[in-house]
Protein backbone atom coordinates (compact mmCIF):
# COMPACT_ATOMS: atom_id res chain seq x y z
CA UNK A 1 0.00 0.00 0.00
CA UNK A 2 1.00 3.64 -0.53
CA UNK A 3 0.41 5.94 2.45
CA UNK A 4 0.97 9.54 3.46
CA UNK A 5 3.66 10.36 6.06
CA UNK A 6 1.27 10.74 9.00
CA UNK A 7 -0.05 7.20 8.55
CA UNK A 8 3.36 5.55 8.86
CA UNK A 9 4.91 7.73 11.58
CA UNK A 10 5.99 6.54 15.02
CA UNK A 11 6.31 2.95 13.83
CA UNK A 12 9.27 0.62 13.77
CA UNK A 13 10.58 -1.18 10.71
CA UNK A 14 13.52 -3.45 10.07
CA UNK A 15 14.85 -1.33 7.22
CA UNK A 16 13.99 2.24 6.20
CA UNK A 17 14.83 3.16 2.59
CA UNK A 18 15.16 6.88 1.87
CA UNK A 19 14.31 7.82 -1.70
CA UNK A 20 11.99 6.05 -4.10
CA UNK A 21 13.96 6.72 -7.26
CA UNK A 22 15.65 4.29 -9.62
CA UNK A 23 17.54 2.51 -6.83
CA UNK A 24 15.05 2.89 -3.97
CA UNK A 25 12.21 1.12 -5.77
CA UNK A 26 14.53 -1.80 -6.56
CA UNK A 27 15.75 -2.13 -2.98
CA UNK A 28 12.30 -1.89 -1.37
CA UNK A 29 10.93 -4.48 -3.77
CA UNK A 30 13.81 -6.94 -3.42
CA UNK A 31 14.07 -6.70 0.37
CA UNK A 32 10.33 -7.20 0.80
CA UNK A 33 10.64 -10.55 -0.98
CA UNK A 34 11.75 -11.76 2.44
CA UNK A 35 8.53 -11.86 4.52
CA UNK A 36 10.55 -11.72 7.74
CA UNK A 37 11.74 -8.18 6.94
CA UNK A 38 9.48 -5.16 7.49
CA UNK A 39 10.36 -2.42 4.99
CA UNK A 40 9.48 1.29 4.81
CA UNK A 41 10.17 3.27 1.62
CA UNK A 42 10.04 7.08 1.96
CA UNK A 43 9.64 9.25 -1.15
CA UNK A 44 9.14 13.02 -1.35
CA UNK A 45 7.13 12.86 -4.58
CA UNK A 46 4.05 10.98 -5.67
CA UNK A 47 3.41 7.97 -7.89
CA UNK A 48 3.92 8.43 -11.61
CA UNK A 49 2.30 5.19 -12.75
CA UNK A 50 -0.84 6.65 -14.25
CA UNK A 51 0.45 10.03 -15.40
CA UNK A 52 0.84 10.26 -19.21
CA UNK A 53 3.92 12.43 -18.77
CA UNK A 54 5.82 9.58 -17.10
CA UNK A 55 4.47 6.92 -19.45
CA UNK A 56 4.91 8.70 -22.80
CA UNK A 57 8.61 8.74 -23.72
CA UNK A 58 8.48 12.23 -25.22
CA UNK A 59 6.35 13.99 -22.60
CA UNK A 60 8.78 14.29 -19.68
CA UNK A 61 9.48 17.97 -20.47
CA UNK A 62 6.02 18.76 -19.12
CA UNK A 63 7.29 17.84 -15.64
CA UNK A 64 10.18 20.29 -15.53
CA UNK A 65 9.68 23.31 -13.28
CA UNK A 66 6.66 21.69 -11.62
CA UNK A 67 6.00 20.22 -8.19
CA UNK A 68 7.27 16.87 -9.51
CA UNK A 69 10.81 18.18 -9.97
CA UNK A 70 13.19 19.75 -7.44
CA UNK A 71 13.99 22.88 -9.47
CA UNK A 72 17.74 22.81 -8.76
CA UNK A 73 20.47 24.76 -10.50
CA UNK A 74 24.20 24.92 -10.01
CA UNK A 75 26.04 27.83 -8.50
CA UNK A 76 27.49 30.19 -11.14
CA UNK A 77 30.17 28.20 -12.93
CA UNK A 78 33.41 30.17 -12.83
CA UNK A 79 34.97 28.34 -15.77
CA UNK A 80 31.76 28.30 -17.85
CA UNK A 81 31.11 32.00 -18.41
CA UNK A 82 29.78 32.34 -14.84
CA UNK A 83 26.53 30.67 -15.92
CA UNK A 84 24.17 28.67 -13.73
CA UNK A 85 23.11 25.30 -15.16
CA UNK A 86 19.64 23.86 -14.59
CA UNK A 87 19.85 20.44 -12.91
CA UNK A 88 16.43 18.78 -13.13
CA UNK A 89 15.98 16.00 -10.60
CA UNK A 90 12.80 13.96 -10.41
CA UNK A 91 10.56 14.14 -7.35
CA UNK A 92 8.29 11.12 -7.73
CA UNK A 93 8.45 7.35 -7.45
CA UNK A 94 10.85 6.15 -10.12
CA UNK A 95 12.91 9.32 -9.66
CA UNK A 96 15.05 10.57 -12.51
CA UNK A 97 14.49 7.36 -14.44
CA UNK A 98 10.79 8.25 -14.43
CA UNK A 99 11.17 11.89 -15.26
CA UNK A 100 14.47 13.40 -16.22
CA UNK A 101 16.08 11.04 -18.70
CA UNK A 102 16.15 13.06 -21.91
CA UNK A 103 17.26 9.89 -23.63
CA UNK A 104 16.17 6.63 -22.11
CA UNK A 105 19.21 4.80 -23.36
CA UNK A 106 20.04 1.39 -21.98
CA UNK A 107 23.80 1.37 -21.64
CA UNK A 108 26.17 -0.46 -19.32
CA UNK A 109 29.28 1.65 -19.86
CA UNK A 110 32.68 0.16 -20.68
CA UNK A 111 33.51 -3.17 -18.98
CA UNK A 112 36.88 -1.80 -17.87
CA UNK A 113 35.07 0.99 -15.97
CA UNK A 114 33.94 -1.59 -13.42
CA UNK A 115 37.37 -3.19 -13.21
CA UNK A 116 38.57 0.29 -12.26
CA UNK A 117 35.87 0.42 -9.57
CA UNK A 118 37.30 -2.76 -8.05
CA UNK A 119 40.87 -1.49 -8.36
CA UNK A 120 40.02 1.77 -6.59
CA UNK A 121 38.97 -0.19 -3.49
CA UNK A 122 42.64 -1.07 -2.96
CA UNK A 123 41.99 -4.61 -1.82
CA UNK A 124 39.56 -3.82 0.99
CA UNK A 125 37.13 -6.69 1.71
CA UNK A 126 34.51 -7.02 -1.03
CA UNK A 127 36.55 -5.08 -3.59
CA UNK A 128 36.52 -7.77 -6.29
CA UNK A 129 32.74 -7.84 -6.14
CA UNK A 130 32.73 -4.67 -8.27
CA UNK A 131 34.77 -5.94 -11.21
CA UNK A 132 32.92 -6.32 -14.50
CA UNK A 133 32.75 -10.10 -14.28
CA UNK A 134 31.32 -9.84 -10.75
CA UNK A 135 28.77 -7.09 -11.34
CA UNK A 136 27.59 -8.23 -14.77
CA UNK A 137 25.15 -10.80 -13.29
CA UNK A 138 23.32 -7.92 -11.57
CA UNK A 139 22.80 -6.23 -14.93
CA UNK A 140 21.31 -9.46 -16.22
CA UNK A 141 19.19 -9.78 -13.08
CA UNK A 142 17.24 -6.57 -13.74
CA UNK A 143 17.23 -6.84 -17.53
CA UNK A 144 14.46 -8.31 -19.63
CA UNK A 145 15.79 -8.01 -23.14
CA UNK A 146 13.18 -8.47 -25.87
CA UNK A 147 14.72 -10.03 -29.00
CA UNK A 148 13.45 -8.73 -32.31
CA UNK A 149 13.22 -10.44 -35.70
CA UNK A 150 14.15 -7.10 -37.22
CA UNK A 151 17.56 -7.20 -35.52
CA UNK A 152 18.58 -10.86 -35.46
CA UNK A 153 22.33 -10.24 -35.11
CA UNK A 154 22.06 -9.36 -31.41
CA UNK A 155 23.17 -12.26 -29.22
CA UNK A 156 20.31 -12.51 -26.73
CA UNK A 157 22.29 -14.96 -24.59
CA UNK A 158 24.49 -12.07 -23.50
CA UNK A 159 21.49 -10.31 -21.97
CA UNK A 160 19.09 -10.91 -19.15
CA UNK A 161 15.74 -12.45 -20.06
CA UNK A 162 13.80 -12.70 -16.78
CA UNK A 163 14.33 -9.34 -15.09
CA UNK A 164 11.58 -6.80 -14.38
CA UNK A 165 13.02 -3.98 -16.56
CA UNK A 166 12.03 -4.30 -20.21
CA UNK A 167 14.64 -3.12 -22.71
CA UNK A 168 14.91 -3.51 -26.46
CA UNK A 169 15.06 -1.80 -29.83
CA UNK A 170 11.75 -0.06 -29.44
CA UNK A 171 10.50 3.41 -30.17
CA UNK A 172 10.33 5.77 -33.10
CA UNK A 173 13.17 5.68 -35.61
CA UNK A 174 13.47 8.58 -38.05
CA UNK A 175 15.29 8.77 -41.35
CA UNK A 176 17.60 11.38 -39.79
CA UNK A 177 18.86 8.64 -37.46
CA UNK A 178 19.83 6.37 -40.33
CA UNK A 179 21.53 9.34 -41.98
CA UNK A 180 23.53 9.92 -38.81
CA UNK A 181 24.61 6.28 -38.60
CA UNK A 182 25.67 6.21 -42.26
CA UNK A 183 27.54 9.52 -41.91
CA UNK A 184 29.27 8.26 -38.76
CA UNK A 185 30.41 5.22 -40.68
CA UNK A 186 31.66 7.40 -43.52
CA UNK A 187 33.72 9.52 -41.15
CA UNK A 188 35.44 6.39 -39.83
CA UNK A 189 33.46 5.25 -36.79
CA UNK A 190 33.07 1.47 -36.71
CA UNK A 191 29.69 -0.20 -36.26
CA UNK A 192 28.93 -1.88 -32.96
CA UNK A 193 25.80 -4.00 -33.12
CA UNK A 194 25.58 -4.29 -29.34
CA UNK A 195 27.27 -1.82 -26.98
CA UNK A 196 26.17 -3.76 -23.88
CA UNK A 197 28.45 -6.79 -23.88
CA UNK A 198 31.91 -7.79 -22.67
CA UNK A 199 33.24 -6.74 -26.07
CA UNK A 200 32.93 -3.09 -25.15
CA UNK A 201 31.11 0.04 -26.17
CA UNK A 202 33.20 1.68 -28.89
CA UNK A 203 31.40 2.37 -32.18
CA UNK A 204 28.15 3.71 -33.49
CA UNK A 205 24.76 2.17 -32.71
CA UNK A 206 23.34 0.61 -34.79
CA UNK A 207 23.45 -0.32 -38.43
CA UNK A 208 20.89 -0.54 -41.20
CA UNK A 209 17.68 0.44 -39.40
CA UNK A 210 18.93 0.05 -35.85
CA UNK A 211 18.99 2.53 -33.05
CA UNK A 212 20.00 2.65 -29.42
CA UNK A 213 18.48 0.25 -26.89
CA UNK A 214 15.72 1.90 -24.85
CA UNK A 215 13.68 1.52 -21.69
CA UNK A 216 10.44 1.42 -23.72
CA UNK A 217 8.03 -1.50 -23.51
CA UNK A 218 5.91 -3.19 -26.16
CA UNK A 219 3.05 -0.78 -25.43
CA UNK A 220 5.25 2.18 -26.33
CA UNK A 221 5.42 3.26 -22.69
CA UNK A 222 8.44 4.25 -20.69
CA UNK A 223 9.69 1.63 -18.23
CA UNK A 224 10.47 3.19 -14.84
CA UNK A 225 11.73 1.52 -11.71
CA UNK A 226 8.34 2.17 -10.10
CA UNK A 227 6.48 0.36 -12.89
CA UNK A 228 9.04 -2.46 -13.01
CA UNK A 229 9.52 -3.10 -9.28
CA UNK A 230 6.52 -1.67 -7.41
CA UNK A 231 3.89 -3.73 -9.20
CA UNK A 232 0.44 -4.27 -7.65
CA UNK A 233 1.58 -7.66 -6.33
CA UNK A 234 4.62 -6.10 -4.67
CA UNK A 235 2.60 -3.26 -3.14
CA UNK A 236 0.17 -5.83 -1.75
CA UNK A 237 2.90 -7.36 0.43
CA UNK A 238 2.03 -6.82 4.06
CA UNK A 239 5.68 -6.28 5.00
CA UNK A 240 6.19 -3.35 2.58
CA UNK A 241 5.02 0.18 3.33
CA UNK A 242 5.49 3.03 0.85
CA UNK A 243 4.98 6.62 1.98
CA UNK A 244 4.88 9.43 -0.58
CA UNK A 245 5.05 13.13 0.17
CA UNK A 246 7.68 12.34 2.82
CA UNK A 247 10.56 14.84 2.84
CA UNK A 248 13.49 13.45 4.83
CA UNK A 249 15.17 15.89 7.21
CA UNK A 250 17.86 13.68 8.67
CA UNK A 251 18.96 10.24 9.77
CA UNK A 252 18.81 9.66 13.52
CA UNK A 253 21.73 8.12 15.41
CA UNK A 254 22.65 6.63 18.76
CA UNK A 255 26.13 6.35 20.21
CA UNK A 256 26.97 3.02 21.83
CA UNK A 257 30.38 3.35 23.40
CA UNK A 258 32.71 4.39 20.58
CA UNK A 259 30.37 3.21 17.82
CA UNK A 260 27.54 5.01 16.03
CA UNK A 261 24.37 3.36 14.80
CA UNK A 262 21.51 4.69 12.72
CA UNK A 263 18.22 4.31 14.59
CA UNK A 264 15.70 5.82 12.22
CA UNK A 265 14.71 8.78 10.07
CA UNK A 266 13.07 12.13 10.73
CA UNK A 267 10.88 13.46 7.91
CA UNK A 268 8.15 16.00 7.22
CA UNK A 269 5.08 16.34 5.02
CA UNK A 270 4.41 19.25 2.66
CA UNK A 271 2.78 21.18 5.51
CA UNK A 272 5.93 20.94 7.61
CA UNK A 273 4.66 18.49 10.23
CA UNK A 274 7.55 16.39 11.60
CA UNK A 275 7.45 12.60 11.91
CA UNK A 276 9.85 9.85 12.92
CA UNK A 277 10.13 6.20 11.91
CA UNK A 278 12.52 3.79 13.62
CA UNK A 279 14.82 1.25 11.98
CA UNK A 280 15.66 -1.90 13.94
CA UNK A 281 18.34 -3.08 11.55
CA UNK A 282 19.38 -0.56 8.91
CA UNK A 283 18.79 2.73 7.08
CA UNK A 284 19.50 2.83 3.34
CA UNK A 285 19.99 6.14 1.52
CA UNK A 286 18.96 6.01 -2.13
CA UNK A 287 18.16 9.66 -2.67
CA UNK A 288 20.55 10.22 -5.57
CA UNK A 289 23.86 11.98 -6.10
CA UNK A 290 22.47 15.35 -4.96
CA UNK A 291 20.12 14.50 -2.11
CA UNK A 292 22.00 11.59 -0.53
CA UNK A 293 24.97 13.79 0.45
CA UNK A 294 22.50 16.55 1.36
CA UNK A 295 20.72 14.24 3.83
CA UNK A 296 24.02 12.91 5.17
CA UNK A 297 25.28 16.40 5.93
CA UNK A 298 21.98 17.49 7.48
CA UNK A 299 22.39 14.42 9.71
CA UNK A 300 25.85 15.50 10.85
CA UNK A 301 27.84 13.17 8.58
CA UNK A 302 30.26 15.03 6.33
CA UNK A 303 33.11 17.55 6.22
CA UNK A 304 33.45 18.70 9.82
CA UNK A 305 34.39 22.32 9.22
CA UNK A 306 31.62 22.81 6.71
CA UNK A 307 29.01 21.30 9.04
CA UNK A 308 30.18 23.53 11.88
CA UNK A 309 29.99 26.59 9.62
CA UNK A 310 26.25 26.10 9.10
CA UNK A 311 25.52 25.01 12.65
CA UNK A 312 25.06 21.26 12.17
CA UNK A 313 26.49 19.16 15.04
CA UNK A 314 29.12 16.73 13.77
CA UNK A 315 28.14 13.09 14.30
CA UNK A 316 30.79 11.57 12.03
CA UNK A 317 33.47 13.57 10.24
CA UNK A 318 33.68 12.30 6.66
CA UNK A 319 35.39 14.78 4.29
CA UNK A 320 34.29 12.80 1.22
CA UNK A 321 30.56 13.47 1.67
CA UNK A 322 29.45 15.82 -1.09
CA UNK A 323 32.93 15.90 -2.61
CA UNK A 324 34.30 14.32 -5.82
CA UNK A 325 31.03 15.18 -7.64
CA UNK A 326 31.18 14.23 -11.30
CA UNK A 327 28.82 14.88 -14.21
CA UNK A 328 28.99 14.37 -17.95
CA UNK A 329 29.26 17.82 -19.56
CA UNK A 330 27.57 18.10 -22.94
CA UNK A 331 27.69 20.63 -25.78
CA UNK A 332 24.58 20.99 -27.97
CA UNK A 333 24.68 22.05 -31.62
CA UNK A 334 21.76 22.51 -34.00
CA UNK A 335 21.25 22.25 -37.75
CA UNK A 336 18.37 23.26 -40.01
CA UNK A 337 16.88 20.30 -41.86
CA UNK A 338 15.50 20.30 -45.40
CA UNK A 339 13.16 17.48 -44.49
CA UNK A 340 9.95 17.87 -42.44
CA UNK A 341 10.47 14.63 -40.53
CA UNK A 342 12.38 15.92 -37.53
CA UNK A 343 10.33 16.22 -34.37
CA UNK A 344 10.39 19.93 -33.51
CA UNK A 345 6.62 20.01 -33.83
CA UNK A 346 6.20 17.82 -30.75
CA UNK A 347 7.80 20.47 -28.58
CA UNK A 348 6.71 23.85 -29.89
CA UNK A 349 4.73 23.75 -33.17
CA UNK A 350 5.61 26.76 -35.29
CA UNK A 351 2.80 26.74 -37.85
CA UNK A 352 -0.40 24.99 -38.95
CA UNK A 353 1.51 22.17 -40.66
CA UNK A 354 3.45 21.38 -37.50
CA UNK A 355 0.32 21.58 -35.37
CA UNK A 356 -1.26 19.05 -37.71
CA UNK A 357 1.77 16.78 -37.41
CA UNK A 358 1.59 17.04 -33.65
CA UNK A 359 -2.10 16.14 -33.59
CA UNK A 360 -1.53 13.11 -35.83
CA UNK A 361 1.32 11.92 -33.60
CA UNK A 362 -0.89 12.14 -30.52
CA UNK A 363 -3.67 10.22 -32.27
CA UNK A 364 -1.28 7.50 -33.46
CA UNK A 365 0.08 7.04 -29.95
CA UNK A 366 -3.38 6.91 -28.41
CA UNK A 367 -4.57 4.32 -30.94
CA UNK A 368 -1.68 1.86 -30.90
CA UNK A 369 1.23 3.16 -28.80
CA UNK A 370 3.49 3.84 -31.78
CA UNK A 371 4.73 6.81 -33.74
CA UNK A 372 6.84 9.90 -33.00
CA UNK A 373 5.70 10.17 -29.38
CA UNK A 374 7.66 6.97 -28.69
CA UNK A 375 10.85 8.63 -29.88
CA UNK A 376 13.81 8.15 -27.58
CA UNK A 377 14.74 11.70 -28.68
CA UNK A 378 18.32 10.43 -28.76
CA UNK A 379 17.88 7.64 -31.28
CA UNK A 380 21.52 6.83 -32.05
CA UNK A 381 24.90 7.44 -30.47
CA UNK A 382 28.57 6.89 -31.22
CA UNK A 383 31.20 6.18 -28.57
CA UNK A 384 34.78 6.98 -29.57
CA UNK A 385 38.23 7.77 -28.24
CA UNK A 386 39.52 11.31 -28.61
CA UNK A 387 42.97 9.89 -29.47
CA UNK A 388 41.70 7.72 -32.35
CA UNK A 389 44.09 8.58 -35.22
CA UNK A 390 41.48 7.59 -37.80
CA UNK A 391 39.12 10.27 -36.50
CA UNK A 392 41.71 12.80 -35.34
CA UNK A 393 44.78 12.47 -37.59
CA UNK A 394 47.86 13.66 -35.67
CA UNK A 395 49.02 15.75 -38.63
CA UNK A 396 45.81 17.81 -38.40
CA UNK A 397 45.72 18.19 -34.63
CA UNK A 398 48.40 19.88 -32.57
CA UNK A 399 49.90 18.17 -29.55
CA UNK A 400 48.53 21.04 -27.45
CA UNK A 401 44.98 20.14 -28.41
CA UNK A 402 45.34 16.42 -27.64
CA UNK A 403 43.52 15.37 -24.44
CA UNK A 404 45.30 13.04 -22.06
CA UNK A 405 44.03 9.49 -21.85
CA UNK A 406 41.45 9.43 -19.05
CA UNK A 407 39.83 6.16 -20.10
CA UNK A 408 39.90 2.88 -18.19
CA UNK A 409 41.27 0.86 -21.11
CA UNK A 410 41.96 0.83 -24.83
CA UNK A 411 38.44 -0.43 -25.57
CA UNK A 412 36.82 2.33 -23.51
CA UNK A 413 35.66 5.71 -24.88
CA UNK A 414 36.10 9.21 -23.50
CA UNK A 415 33.82 10.93 -26.01
CA UNK A 416 30.23 10.41 -27.09
CA UNK A 417 28.50 11.95 -30.08
CA UNK A 418 24.76 11.61 -30.47
CA UNK A 419 21.97 12.90 -32.67
CA UNK A 420 18.67 14.24 -31.38
CA UNK A 421 15.40 14.23 -33.28
CA UNK A 422 15.11 17.99 -32.82
CA UNK A 423 17.59 20.78 -32.29
CA UNK A 424 17.72 22.18 -28.78
CA UNK A 425 19.94 24.31 -26.59
CA UNK A 426 20.57 24.07 -22.86
CA UNK A 427 18.51 20.85 -22.70
CA UNK A 428 15.47 22.48 -24.33
CA UNK A 429 15.35 25.33 -21.80
CA UNK A 430 15.83 28.00 -24.47
CA UNK A 431 13.56 28.43 -27.46
CA UNK A 432 15.17 29.63 -30.67
CA UNK A 433 14.08 30.60 -34.17
CA UNK A 434 15.13 28.66 -37.20
CA UNK A 435 14.42 29.13 -40.90
CA UNK A 436 12.66 25.92 -41.91
CA UNK A 437 10.81 25.00 -38.74
CA UNK A 438 12.67 21.66 -38.69
CA UNK A 439 16.01 20.98 -37.04
CA UNK A 440 18.09 18.15 -35.72
CA UNK A 441 20.71 18.28 -33.00
CA UNK A 442 24.25 16.98 -32.73
CA UNK A 443 25.81 16.70 -29.30
CA UNK A 444 29.26 16.05 -27.83
CA UNK A 445 29.77 14.56 -24.36
CA UNK A 446 32.94 14.38 -22.29
CA UNK A 447 32.57 10.91 -20.77
CA UNK A 448 35.57 10.96 -18.44
CA UNK A 449 35.77 14.51 -17.07
CA UNK A 450 38.68 15.39 -14.81
CA UNK A 451 36.84 18.29 -13.19
CA UNK A 452 35.18 17.47 -9.86
CA UNK A 453 32.55 19.45 -7.99
CA UNK A 454 30.81 19.57 -4.63
CA UNK A 455 27.42 19.35 -2.94
CA UNK A 456 27.22 21.53 0.17
CA UNK A 457 24.61 22.77 2.63
CA UNK A 458 23.16 26.22 2.19
CA UNK A 459 22.05 26.10 5.81
CA UNK A 460 20.99 23.61 8.47
CA UNK A 461 17.36 24.08 7.36
CA UNK A 462 16.34 20.90 5.47
CA UNK A 463 13.97 22.95 3.30
CA UNK A 464 16.83 24.96 1.83
CA UNK A 465 18.11 23.36 -1.40
CA UNK A 466 21.69 22.15 -1.47
CA UNK A 467 24.45 24.20 -3.08
CA UNK A 468 25.67 22.52 -6.27
CA UNK A 469 29.01 23.49 -7.75
CA UNK A 470 29.83 21.16 -10.63
CA UNK A 471 33.16 22.92 -11.32
CA UNK A 472 32.45 22.45 -15.02
CA UNK A 473 35.56 22.82 -17.20
CA UNK A 474 37.85 23.57 -14.26
CA UNK A 475 40.31 21.11 -15.76
CA UNK A 476 41.31 22.19 -19.26
CA UNK A 477 41.46 18.58 -20.41
CA UNK A 478 37.65 18.52 -20.44
CA UNK A 479 37.65 21.47 -22.83
CA UNK A 480 40.11 19.73 -25.13
CA UNK A 481 37.89 16.66 -25.22
CA UNK A 482 34.77 18.67 -26.01
CA UNK A 483 36.57 20.62 -28.75
CA UNK A 484 37.44 17.31 -30.35
CA UNK A 485 33.79 16.38 -30.02
CA UNK A 486 32.81 19.53 -31.91
CA UNK A 487 35.38 18.79 -34.62
CA UNK A 488 33.93 15.29 -34.94
CA UNK A 489 30.41 16.70 -35.22
CA UNK A 490 31.56 19.06 -37.96
CA UNK A 491 33.23 16.23 -39.87
CA UNK A 492 30.16 14.01 -39.54
CA UNK A 493 27.60 16.55 -40.76
CA UNK A 494 29.75 17.03 -43.87
CA UNK A 495 29.40 13.35 -44.77
CA UNK A 496 26.58 11.96 -46.86
CA UNK A 497 23.74 11.36 -46.41
CA UNK A 498 23.70 13.82 -43.48
CA UNK A 499 25.30 16.60 -45.53
CA UNK A 500 22.42 16.67 -48.02
CA UNK A 501 19.89 16.94 -45.21
CA UNK A 502 21.18 20.31 -43.98
CA UNK A 503 19.39 23.42 -45.18
CA UNK A 504 22.17 25.97 -45.52
CA UNK A 505 19.75 28.86 -45.71
CA UNK A 506 20.15 28.55 -41.96
CA UNK A 507 23.75 29.80 -42.19
CA UNK A 508 22.59 33.31 -41.44
CA UNK A 509 20.94 32.27 -38.18
CA UNK A 510 23.24 32.72 -35.16
CA UNK A 511 21.24 30.16 -33.18
CA UNK A 512 22.47 27.41 -35.50
CA UNK A 513 25.97 25.93 -35.63
CA UNK A 514 26.53 25.53 -39.37
CA UNK A 515 29.85 27.40 -39.10
CA UNK A 516 31.82 25.17 -36.73
CA UNK A 517 34.50 24.48 -39.32
CA UNK A 518 35.28 28.19 -39.54
CA UNK A 519 36.09 28.47 -35.84
CA UNK A 520 39.58 28.26 -34.37
CA UNK A 521 40.32 26.16 -31.31
CA UNK A 522 40.27 29.34 -29.23
CA UNK A 523 36.84 30.25 -30.59
CA UNK A 524 35.57 26.74 -29.93
CA UNK A 525 36.89 26.93 -26.38
CA UNK A 526 34.83 30.07 -25.83
CA UNK A 527 31.82 28.34 -27.40
CA UNK A 528 32.27 25.41 -25.01
CA UNK A 529 32.45 27.70 -21.98
CA UNK A 530 29.31 29.56 -23.04
CA UNK A 531 27.26 26.47 -23.86
CA UNK A 532 28.28 23.58 -21.61
CA UNK A 533 25.35 21.86 -19.92
CA UNK A 534 24.49 18.68 -18.04
CA UNK A 535 23.64 15.24 -19.37
CA UNK A 536 21.77 14.59 -16.08
CA UNK A 537 24.43 12.16 -14.85
CA UNK A 538 25.63 13.42 -11.44
CA UNK A 539 27.60 10.77 -9.57
CA UNK A 540 30.47 10.05 -7.15
CA UNK A 541 29.36 12.44 -4.36
CA UNK A 542 29.46 9.66 -1.71
CA UNK A 543 32.14 7.50 -3.29
CA UNK A 544 32.82 3.88 -2.59
CA UNK A 545 36.50 4.05 -1.71
CA UNK A 546 38.87 3.66 1.23
CA UNK A 547 38.51 6.35 3.87
CA UNK A 548 41.99 7.71 3.17
CA UNK A 549 41.01 8.29 -0.47
CA UNK A 550 37.99 10.38 0.42
CA UNK A 551 35.63 7.43 0.42
CA UNK A 552 32.23 7.59 2.08
CA UNK A 553 31.18 3.94 1.84
CA UNK A 554 33.09 0.67 1.86
CA UNK A 555 32.82 -2.15 -0.66
CA UNK A 556 29.63 -3.34 1.03
CA UNK A 557 28.14 0.18 0.62
CA UNK A 558 28.25 0.80 4.39
CA UNK A 559 29.09 4.34 5.48
CA UNK A 560 32.54 4.36 7.04
CA UNK A 561 32.16 4.24 10.80
CA UNK A 562 28.38 3.68 10.77
CA UNK A 563 27.89 -0.01 9.94
CA UNK A 564 24.07 0.00 9.66
CA UNK A 565 23.84 3.08 7.41
CA UNK A 566 24.18 2.18 3.75
CA UNK A 567 24.11 4.12 0.47
CA UNK A 568 22.98 2.70 -2.87
CA UNK A 569 22.62 5.09 -5.81
CA UNK A 570 24.84 6.94 -8.30
CA UNK A 571 26.55 8.82 -5.49
CA UNK A 572 28.60 5.70 -4.65
CA UNK A 573 30.22 5.41 -8.09
CA UNK A 574 33.97 5.31 -7.36
CA UNK A 575 34.48 6.98 -10.75
CA UNK A 576 32.00 8.04 -13.38
CA UNK A 577 31.30 5.43 -16.06
CA UNK A 578 31.99 6.25 -19.70
CA UNK A 579 28.32 6.03 -20.59
CA UNK A 580 24.81 6.52 -19.34
CA UNK A 581 24.14 5.95 -15.67
CA UNK A 582 20.70 4.37 -15.24
CA UNK A 583 21.76 0.76 -15.89
CA UNK A 584 24.69 0.93 -13.43
CA UNK A 585 22.31 2.30 -10.77
CA UNK A 586 19.92 -0.60 -11.34
CA UNK A 587 22.84 -3.03 -10.98
CA UNK A 588 24.07 -1.33 -7.79
CA UNK A 589 20.57 -1.52 -6.31
CA UNK A 590 20.27 -5.22 -7.14
CA UNK A 591 23.67 -5.89 -5.56
CA UNK A 592 22.87 -3.74 -2.51
CA UNK A 593 19.67 -5.69 -1.93
CA UNK A 594 21.62 -8.92 -1.92
CA UNK A 595 24.29 -7.51 0.41
CA UNK A 596 21.64 -6.40 2.90
CA UNK A 597 19.70 -9.66 2.81
CA UNK A 598 22.90 -11.63 3.32
CA UNK A 599 23.40 -9.82 6.62
CA UNK A 600 19.98 -10.71 7.97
Amino acid sequence: MVYNPRDVADQEYDIVVVGGGTAGCVIASRLSEDPSLKILLLEAGQSGKTNPMTLTPWAFLGYWHTEHEWGLSTDPQVHAANRTVFWPRGKLLGGCNALIRFHYSFHYGAPSDYDEWAHLQKGQPGAEGWSYSAIHPYFQKFEKYSPSKTWPDIDATLHGAQGPVEVGYRGHFGSYTKDFIDASSAVGIAHNNDINTHKGTLGVTKRLTKHIVTYIDKKGQRVTSERAYLTPDVLARTNLTVATGAYVNRVLFKSIGSSIRATGVEYRNKNGSIFVSRARKEVVLSAGAVHTPHVLMLSGVGPAEHLKSVGVPVIKALPGVGSSLKDHPVIDTRYASKHPDTLDYLGRPKNLVQRGQSSMAVLQYQLNGTGPLTSNIIEAAAFVRSDDPALFPPEKYSEWSTPEDTTTGKAAPDLEMFLSAMGYKDNAQTEFDHPTGYTFGMHAVCLRPKSSGTIRLKSKNPEDPPLIDAHYLEDHNDIKTLIRGLRLIDATVKQEPLASRIDHSGDMYPDLEHDLSEKTDAELEQFVRENVSTLFHPACSARMAPLEDGGVVDSFLRVHGIPNLRVADASVFPSIVAGHTTAPVYAIAEKASELIRNEF
